[in-house]
Order: structure tokens, then sequence, then C-alpha cells
């Protein structure tokens, strides 16, 4: 019989009341046999993802996710890596594969759960950005609820991260004026110098929502579609600024994330923006389209592949970092995706 496997894993083993840290994880170590059965695959990680999402799950109420994430258990997540074993006749030993096996270093998993990649065609670790979850956010999110078209005016807020730096480039694709609004002047400059945006805005300039929403309408005069993933002060800024027949595509709401998750802020200040323009207002989630994910890359895989979209990703090393690299996605600064690589 093979010999075990020490399985690190890390444990979300406490709620948290404000942002996400190390001290609502724990460390663990088991032994995993390597037997399998048939149609397993044991993969060890070599990248794994870091995500908003993550904290939407850490909610005491339900959400899109139907139950909050349960405590004592490995900490959901994507992740790539390589397989060790195969009892799938579709996987082989060295296979780089994709799949949800969370914040562990090894994994079971039965094969049809998960993605064979081809690293000839892109680095592995895309599969978790622009070839993965985020991208198919961004271009279902964008094309089939946003629908902008050529000429449009197009605001992307949280320009700068892993979904919205992508929707800025798609807009910009789709023919349309694209406002990337960022935090602070060096993010806003790459959102305008290597994404492509007509006007970056950095929201920490403005004292409040309406000198943002002064500054949007001296750029653009109005907004046609909103990509909404941060909701709070931004979106109070952009939604007086909507245009007759206006698309809302909301995303997220990276505001509420370090402490007004479970009591969020007031509710809804501009429904009656919604009826005056007539316009519409879509929530979006990238499971919505995971049926539809090949499509997706014949689409956008192409252009990665000639160089053509800009995926920049922050990987950082080393398993140990990945409770503190979740709470840096909300307190620090980064571009495109956050990773963390064995």
């Amino acid at each position: 019989m093979p010999s075990p496997t020490i399985n690190r894993q890390w444990l979300y083993t406490q709620i948290p009341d404000a942002v996400v840290g190390p001290e609502h994880y724990s460390y663990s170590e088991v032994e995993l046999q390597r037997s399998l059965a048939v149609g397993e695959v044991l993969v060890e990680a070599a990248y794994w993802s870091v995500d908003p999402y993550m904290r939407i799950n850490q909610s005491r109420r339900p959400t899109w996710n139907a139950e909050p994430h349960p405590l004592g258990v490995v900490q959901s997540a994507a992740v790539v890596g390589r397989v060790l074993d195969s009892r799938d006749p579709e996987l082989a030993s060295g296979d780089w594969v994709e799949g949800p096996l969370g914040w562990q270093t090894h994994a079971k998993a039965h094969g049809s759960t998960l993605r064979r990649l081809d690293p000839t065609l892109a680095p592995p670790s895309t599969a978790l950005g622009v070839l993965g979850m985020p991208g198919r956010t961004a271009w279902f999110g964008l094309m089939e609820a946003g629908r902008p078209q050529p000429g449009e005016v197009v605001v992307v807020s949280a320009a700068g991260g892993a979904v919205g730096s992508l929707v800025v480039q798609f807009a910009k694709r789709a023919g349309a004026t694209v406002v990337g609004i960022a935090g602070g002047a060096e993010k806003c400059r790459w959102v305008r110098e290597s994404l492509g945006a007509d006007v970056a805005l950095d929201y920490r300039a403005y004292g409040d929502a309406a000198a943002l929403e002064s500054a949007l309408r001296e750029a653009v005069g109005g907004t046609d579609v909103y990509f909404d993933n941060t909701g709070g002060m931004i979106s109070d800024a952009v939604m007086p600024t909507i245009r007759r027949r206006a698309r809302i595509v909301v995303c997220g709401a990276v505001s509420q994330y370090g402490g007004g998750l479970d009591e969020p802020e007031s509710g809804p200040r501009f429904s009656h923006h919604l009826l005056y323009q007539r316009a519409t207002m879509q929530g979006i989630l990238a499971r919505d389209y995971l049926h539809r994910m090949d499509e997706m890359l014949a689409r956008v895989g192409p252009w990665v592949q000639r160089g053509e979209i800009v995926f920049e990703q922050t990987i950082s090393a080393g398993f140990e970092t990945l409770p503190r690299v979740l709470q840096e996605l909300f307190t620090g600064s980064h571009r495109g995706k956050r990773l963390v690589s064995a």
C-alpha cells in the first residue's frame, strides 16, 4: 500500500465581524492515504486562489451560497495543481488541473470535478484568473448583463482588480468609452496606460460622492453601463450619472466586506435614478455561467495567447501565507489577480 502523504490545511474556525485575518483560521496537518477509488485522482496544489467572495461566504446570514461557510473545515477555494496519481482514464500523473480543492496542499477528487489544463497555451495559474472564474465573471457579466454598444460609456469600479481589470479591456474591445475607478494614483495610471481606459479616477482623491460624481460628469457626461464591484460611496457617485436605459451590473460590494456585510449601510439611495432613467439593475455570479466556460475560453483564450490581454497576477509564495494574503486583499494594495504559490 502506498505510504500516506502529509496534507497541510487551513481550517476556517471563527466568523469575522470585520476584516478577515489569520485569527479566523487554524493550521492543521493530517495524513492522507494515497489509495484511490475508481475515477479518483490525487492532486498536489501549486497555486491557491484568494478571492473577495470568500468574505461573502463568511457572512452570518445565508447568501448566494445558501448557507455560510461551515466552521472547522478546509477553506473552500479554487486550486491549480498537478496530478500525482490517477484512476481516471482522462487524467494522468503530471497533468495540470484546476478545481475546487480548497486551502490544502493535497486533495483527492473525482476526475469529473477537475478541468484539465494545457500549459502550452497559457501559464497554469491563469486558470484561476483571466482564464478562470474572474475571466468568466468579467466576460459574461459585461457582455450579457451590461450589453455595451460602440460609443457608450462604461464605468468600472475596482478597475484594478482581478475582474475589473478585465472588464475595462473587454469594454474597450466592444468599442465603448471606458472609465476605470480605482484607489491610488499609481493604480489609476496602470488602469489608464496598461489596461487602456480612457479615463481613470482615483476615488481616494475625492472627499465625498458628490465630488466624485462631479469629476465623472466632467470627464464623460453620463454613464450607460456601470459594472459595480464595490457599492458604497463609489456607487453613490455613479448612480446619479446614469443615462436612459442604462444597465447596472452588480458583481460585488467590496466596500461592505470590512464590517458591513451582515449589517450593511442604509438601503438603496438610488432607486429613483433607476425609475427616472428606466434603467435595469442585475446581479451576476460566476456560477451562473459555469456551464459556458468553454465558450468564454474560445473567445478570450486566443487574445491571451497573442498577448493582447493584460492579466497581471500578484503572487505570494508559501502555503503559510494564505490567511494573511486574504486579509491583504481588503487592506493592502495589489493589481489584478491575487494568488499564493506553493
